[in-house]
């Protein structure tokens, strides 16, 4: 199975490692000294059980690699519009697209139902350029759980030590395209669950990004130092509350455990991708983690005042960096 990963930062890189290790024939493209590293000596995964190493196909150009059999998607969503510009020679008929990403995915109300079916959410796909050129008919949604931070070019480094990735049809269906990538995931040594409640998922990970993501930003520390203090704990409770008040009202059902979701994050002493990107200078995913919930809250009614509040402040530290002109 060809398989072309999108953009092979800490996940794109580890899930490409995986999927070598699996037996997939891979490709990445990438940018700069991380692809020079990669084309030279392949990638390099530092997990807690030892030291893994692939050999894959590496690029800037995606007409370099030709037509896949699927693509996985593993951008930050600021790089969304150069995704839709860029994919197309990477696509046959046939081709899935998994969006292997933080935050509300572009394509949420595909396949959903009701009267919300095929809403589009603009902020995060402007100009429906991705559902123009990828098509939500080509979408599998995709949520990760690995602590993963580019260490060195070529080199990346996974902090916990089981990594998982949940894939899902839109619609919520078990299928053939899905369960082949989940097979080669696994076959490298990560966990791929299939699910068939893929919106449940995306919840799940988007309320720990909200109840850790907004604050840390903010005080510029990790998980595990944020949560030794109560009130932070506190604020990251109501924030996860709200959050699922919204979900529920749109027909997903998450985990209400967020005290367990507080535990596991007092764990890793780990910075949240998003202030990693704060501290290195790059764009902040402020519009698909943090916006696009607040967007879905006003659609169904539901008030969010401590996360309108957080986010509110983390969009105003993100403008002041420069990495957030929403």
């Amino acid at each position: 199975m060809r398989i072309c990963v999108y953009g092979a930062g800490a996940i794109g890189g580890h899930l490409a490692v995986r999927l070598a290790r699996g037996g997939a024939e891979v490709s990445v493209l990438a940018r700069g000294a991380h692809l020079a590293a990669i084309q030279q000596s392949g990638l390099t995964l530092h997990t807690t059980e030892g030291q893994l190493n692939a050999r894959v196909q590496a690029s800037d150009d995606p007409r370099a690699l030709g037509p896949q059999d699927a693509v996985l998607v593993t951008v930050k969503a600021p790089a969304l519009p150069a995704v839709a510009a860029g994919i197309a020679p990477l696509l046959k008929p046939d081709t899935s697209v998994a969006f292997i990403m933080n935050g509300i995915p572009w394509f949420y109300f595909h396949g959903i139902g009701g009267a919300l079916e095929g809403r589009r959410l603009p902020k995060i796909d402007p100009d429906d350029a991705l559902w123009r050129t990828v098509g939500p008919e080509r979408a599998i949604a995709g949520v990760v759980y690995a602590a993963s931070t580019v260490i060195a070019p070529g080199v990346i480094e996974l902090e916990n030590a089981s990594p998982r990735v949940v894939l899902g049809e839109p619609d919520n269906r078990e299928t053939q395209r899905v369960q082949a990538i989940a097979a080669h995931i696994n076959g490298g040594g990560m966990q791929a669950i299939v699910s068939s409640k893929i919106r449940d998922d995306i919840w799940n990970k988007l309320l720990g990004n909200l109840g850790n993501g907004p604050l840390t930003v903010l005080t510029q520390v990790s998980m595990q130092e944020l949560f030794k203090d109560r009130l932070c704990v506190d604020a990251a409770l109501r924030v996860m509350a709200e959050a699922q008040a919204v979900a529920n009202a749109l027909g997903a059902h998450p985990s209400g455990n967020h005290e367990k979701r507080i535990e596991h994050s007092k764990g890793i002493d780990h910075k949240p991708s998003i202030l990693q990107d704060l501290e290195l200078g790059r764009p902040m995913e402020i519009d698909g983690i943090f916006d696009a919930p607040l967007e879905l809250a006003r659609m169904v009614g539901v008030p969010t005042p401590t996360l309108d509040l957080l986010v509110a402040m983390a969009k105003v530290r993100a403008r002041a960096a420069g990495l957030y002109q929403g």
